[in-house]
Order: C-alpha cells, then sequence, then structure tokens
C-alpha cells in the first residue's frame, strides 16, 4: 500500500478513498454519501479501516487497489490512512487509536493520552481565530509552519505509532490546548459551568462560567465552546450553550459533535428546521438589538444570536426562556442536572 494525498490528476486512477469521499475510489469513511461495505461500518473512519485489516476477505475490499488517498488532514483521517498502509500490527494499537480518532473527529473525551494526541496531530478543540498554523507536530517536524496537507501527512504518518504509545514525550505540542480542557472539565465537576438535560425535548441546557478556561476569562465572541467538555457532560440532541455576556446571555445551539458523520453506534441526529422556533424567539426577545439566526458556519452549528456586527451578543433573554422556547413542542418534564 502507497498514500498519495488526493489532487485532480488522481481522478482517473483506481484508489482507496480512506476518511474522505472522492470519486472512482472503493469508500471506508463515515462522511455522509459514502460506500463504505456494510460489514466495516463504524462511528469514525479509524474504526472502519480497523474493521478493514482485521476482515478475513480484505483483499476482496480492497479490490486489489494499493493507492490510498484522502482529501483533507485532521486526526481520524491521519489514523485511518496510518491504519490501512500498516495492516495488521496497527490491530494491537486498537485502544489507542479510535479514541484519538473519537476525540478529533467528535471532541469526545475517553482519556487523557487520546486527547493529547490528537491535538498534537490537528490542534486544540478551542482553535485561536485565525490561527492557520496547520499540525503541531508538522510544525514542529519541520521547523516551520505547515499549510500544505499533503506535506503534513508525509511528516506526521511515520511518528503516529510513537505518538499513540509515547504521548509524553510530544507534550510541547499538546500542554497548552490540554490545560484549557482540563480546566473547562474541572469547571463542570465543581459545578460553576452546568449541564440541565431536559429529556422530554431531548435538550442539553449548558451554561458555562465565565471562568471556564481558567482566570483569563472566556468571550463568546473571540473563543470556541470547550467542545471536549461539552460532550463529556451533555448527552443531548441539541445543545443549547450559553454564557453570561455583558448585562445578558450569548447563545448558541449546536447538534452533537459527531452528528455530521454517518454513525453506526451513536444515534442519528435528524437535522431540523427551526423557522417557527426562530420567529418564536425573535418576537420574544426584547431590545430588538440582536437577531435568532439560522447558523451552519461550522459542521454542527444550528442557531446564534448574532448582534449587527454578525458576531456573538447579549440576548435579554434568559436560559430558562429560551430553553422554554425549545420545549414548546415536546411534553413538560422534570429536568436532570448532569456533570455537577
Amino acid at each position: 500500500m502507497r498514500f498519495e494525498f488526493y489532487h485532480s490528476g488522481l481522478d482517473g486512477v483506481p484508489k482507496l478513498s480512506v476518511d474522505g469521499t472522492v470519486s472512482n475510489s472503493v469508500h471506508f469513511s463515515h462522511w455522509e454519501g459514502n460506500e463504505t461495505p456494510a460489514q466495516l461500518k463504524a462511528d469514525t473512519s479509524t474504526e472502519i479501516a480497523l474493521n478493514l485489516v482485521d476482515a478475513p476477505n480484505r483483499n476482496e475490499l480492497t479490490r486489489g487497489v494499493e493507492l490510498v488517498t484522502n482529501n483533507h488532514f485532521d486526526t481520524d483521517g491521519v489514523l485511518s490512512v496510518w491504519t490501512v498502509l500498516t495492516g495488521e500490527r496497527a490491530l494491537e494499537l486498537r485502544e489507542k487509536l479510535i479514541p484519538a480518532a473519537e476525540a478529533g473527529d467528535f471532541s469526545e473525551f475517553t482519556n487523557e493520552n487520546a486527547v493529547r494526541a490528537s491535538i498534537a496531530i490537528q490542534g486544540s478543540d478551542q482553535p485561536t481565530p485565525g490561527d492557520e498554523s496547520g499540525s503541531p507536530l508538522a510544525c514542529q517536524l519541520a521547523g516551520e509552519n505547515v499549510a500544505d496537507d499533503a506535506r503534513a501527512y508525509d511528516l506526521v504518518l511515520p511518528e503516529v505509532e510513537r505518538l499513540l504509545t509515547k504521548t509524553d514525550e510530544y507534550e510541547p505540542l499538546w500542554r497548552s490546548a490540554w490545560e484549557k480542557i482540563a480546566i473547562a472539565m474541572e469547571s463542570f465537576e465543581r459545578g460553576a459551568s452546568r449541564v440541565v438535560e431536559f429529556d422530554d425535548a431531548g435538550i442539553s441546557l449548558v451554561t458555562l462560567a465565565p471562568d471556564v478556561f481558567g482566570p483569563s476569562g472566556f468571550n463568546p465572541t473571540r473563543h470556541a465552546a470547550p467542545y471536549t467538555a461539552i460532550s463529556r457532560y451533555a448527552k443531548g440532541r441539541l445543545f443549547l450553550i450559553t454564557t453570561p455576556l455583558k448585562n445578558g446571555w450569548a447563545y448558541r445551539i449546536d447538534y452533537p459533535y459527531y452528528s455530521w458523520a454517518e454513525t453506526i453506534v451513536r444515534p442519528r441526529i435528524r437535522r431540523q428546521d427551526f423557522s417557527p422556533l426562530l420567529s418564536e424567539l425573535n418576537q420574544l426577545e426584547p431590545g430588538g438589538e440582536g437577531v435568532w439566526k439560522s447558523d451552519n458556519s461550522e459542521m454542527t452549528s444550528a442557531i446564534k444570536f448574532f448582534g449587527t456586527d454578525g458576531t456573538l451578543a447579549p440576548s435579554m433573554l434568559t436560559p430558562d426562556e429560551v430553553a422554554k422556547a425549545f420545549r414548546a413542542l415536546s411534553s413538560s418534564a422534570q429536568p436532570a442536572v448532569a456533570g455537577v
């Protein structure tokens, strides 16, 4: 097996499309629209790749094709490509590969080293806006910023096994980002940040403390939400995420972070038409200094409350009022508090 990052010159060449889906290829992917063989399907492409490697009819499934490709760079992509290239030896690292892929693609926490390995490969789950420095590991190996995905693969693939088995050696690459995740999780553990589950409506009301990232503070207009911490504590089909902002509340509503992919174990999340809800929220909103809008600028975002400058703005509606609007179409039920 050999790997070549996808480019248009490969369009006419038979290939194994691992993680991403490209034309004229055999798919081993969890991306929507994939044609992955049913016997291999799993929630991450890395697990699909492991299923392929372990399959007794592997040669039949690959149709004798030796060229492996992918059309993007991220943790799950790197690990699934590495698994197919490595073959049976990758099976010995199954318990390290899958949690790292889940950390990268779904912002999920299984163990510390899985999250840390993913950070080293693709960067933090809270990227700084405008940060295009690329893979921390690729940049370290190159001694410079690496913005080219094909080059990042060439640099990172030989390091995968060492990264997974000796993650502590790569501490300078993951320490800063990991500390933010750890502080955010601790915020939920001590009850400063909270999750209230409304099981009747499948909604997780996530209230982030202003110090969710520590004394430096959290500004929702500049900082990404702490996805890994939220995924660990929120279990709904929709995340209503809020934090105090000025004299009101900042809001963003997201689907669970695995919901963009085709999943087998995790429940499939249906995208909803929120038009009636948006109309009601905008009617309820006092002051008229912002607007509730649908937002699909990110893979899992659904709704945000925007100001006139197009950034998150303070809404005057309380979290309870917004949650009540979401629950209006469902039967009432007593909420259960989690992550406290």
